[in-house]
């Protein structure tokens, strides 16, 4: 299958993954999946398994209606000693989840799909890095709550360069930030 000749699209609506995209210099369209991810139970499966499962669902969906495309599925969750973190319901659940995280060094995981049906092209893989945070203060962990950062973030945070709450990472970088460009570059040549 010549990739070059396929269009690639996006089954997301993140805009960090599209940015990251973005700046790498692909062209790529949005179709957002209609996936409910609250169907996908998080018991009795791995935190990897777990975020390849959604991955491939959300590529899977937007695939139906784009056979000759070659689509992006991503899921990041977070993985806090084998609990599953996904991302927070309100501003209490992100308060709760922040303290937890922010406690001990925990994994972020993305699972990334890349599905061409007319093509025979079904890659499912992940990404783990592991994110070693700073001890927050209350006035932080508050301060970071009220900004209304953690809104969609899987973990209830998002991660820069010379992140302010974060000591070091192990790994991608762009795997925390939700689309791990080197594993993407890796399955797609």
């Amino acid at each position: 299958m010549d990739i070059h000749s396929k269009t690639i699209i996006l089954a997301s609506a993140s805009p960090r993954r599209k940015q990251l995209l973005a700046e790498a210099g692909y062209k790529f369209a949005v179709v957002i999946s209609q996936i409910d991810e609250s169907i996908f139970s998080t018991e009795n499966i791995a935190p990897v398994e777990y975020a390849k499962q959604l991955a491939f669902a959300k590529a899977n969906d937007v695939a139906q209606n784009h056979p000759g495309s070659i689509v992006i599925g991503a899921d990041t969750v977070v993985d806090f000693e084998g609990q599953i973190i996904g991302k927070p319901r309100d501003a209490k659940h992100a308060e709760e989840i922040t303290r937890m995280l922010f406690s001990r060094p925990h994994k972020v995981i993305t699972g990334l799909a890349l599905i061409c049906k007319s093509g025979n092209l079904k890659i499912v893989e992940a990404e783990t890095t592991v994110v070693y945070p700073k001890k927050l203060t209350d006035a932080q962990i508050a301060g970071h709550i009220k900004s209304g950062i953690w809104c969609g973030k899987a973990g209830a945070y998002s991660i820069s360069d010379n992140d302010p709450f974060v000591d070091h990472i192990d790994g991608s970088m762009t795997n925390v930030m939700g689309m791990p460009m080197e594993l993407f570059k890796r399955l797609l040549f």
